[in-house]
């Protein structure tokens, strides 16, 4: 059966359009970029053939050119068009970090991040300062370390936040290996950068730490120094 035999409720764009994109699953968001199928298989069928084959969505998505057009009912053209979507994902949520952007959401700036450092093999540390009304002034990448650690200096965080005139900050590293869960070192790091900008006045709002598609805060595990 095609998926235009379907109920119209279980077809994948018109429940993206009732429902919203957040309710439609990994195969479901890959089926409507296929648009179309194999012989025998509805774009589905194919696309959660395909999941199954690299592993998950992530893996799929960042495949090298070789290995995408590899496989059975992909190529070239849909290797160029998943590029181009992955490119504008990342300029639209650089466009909403820009400078002068209010941060409303916490939402928005683990999105923005994960793009930037989800991935990396290299363990990236950064921060994005802000002005006492919360408006963004830039993101920096500021140390890079191993696989394994980076050597985050306080003393050039504070440097550098003052030369932005930045009144707050929150601060970001990524986990190569994909496991976001913070180690006794992040959150002991997070507490000698806090202390050390709290004698410049600059307010550590939260501590991002990047894994694989996701990040979690230390802002909301209540892991940074009360104030």
């Amino acid at each position: 059966m095609s998926i235009a035999d379907w109920p119209e409720d279980d077809r994948p764009r018109e429940k993206l359009l009732t429902r919203g994109a957040n309710a439609l699953t990994d195969a479901e968001l890959l089926a409507i970029f296929l648009r179309t199928g194999t012989k025998g298989k509805s774009a589905l069928d194919l696309a959660t053939d395909l999941l199954n084959e690299f592993g998950d969505l992530r893996s799929l998505l960042s495949a090298s050119q070789t290995r995408f057009c590899e496989a059975k009912g992909l190529g070239p053209a849909k290797f160029v068009q998943l590029q181009a979507c992955l490119e504008l994902s990342r300029r639209y949520l650089k466009h909403c970090m820009q400078r002068g952007t209010v941060i409303e959401h916490s939402q928005d700036v683990q999105n923005y991040l994960i793009s930037e450092l989800g991935g990396r093999l290299d363990e990236v540390f950064g921060c994005l300062f802000l002005d006492n009304k919360n408006r963004v002034i830039r993101f920096e990448e500021l140390f890079q370390g191993t696989l394994d650690s980076a050597n985050v200096y306080p003393r050039v965080v504070a440097r550098r936040a003052l030369e932005l005139n930045a009144a707050a900050i929150i601060l970001t590293h990524n986990h190569p290996s994909g496991v976001a869960e913070p180690s006794r070192a992040d959150i002991a790091m997070t507490h000698t950068l806090q202390k050390a900008l709290q004698l410049l006045n600059i307010r550590v709002l939260d501590h991002l730490i990047i894994g694989d598609g996701y990040a979690i805060s230390l802002a909301e595990r209540q892991l940074l120094v009360p104030k």
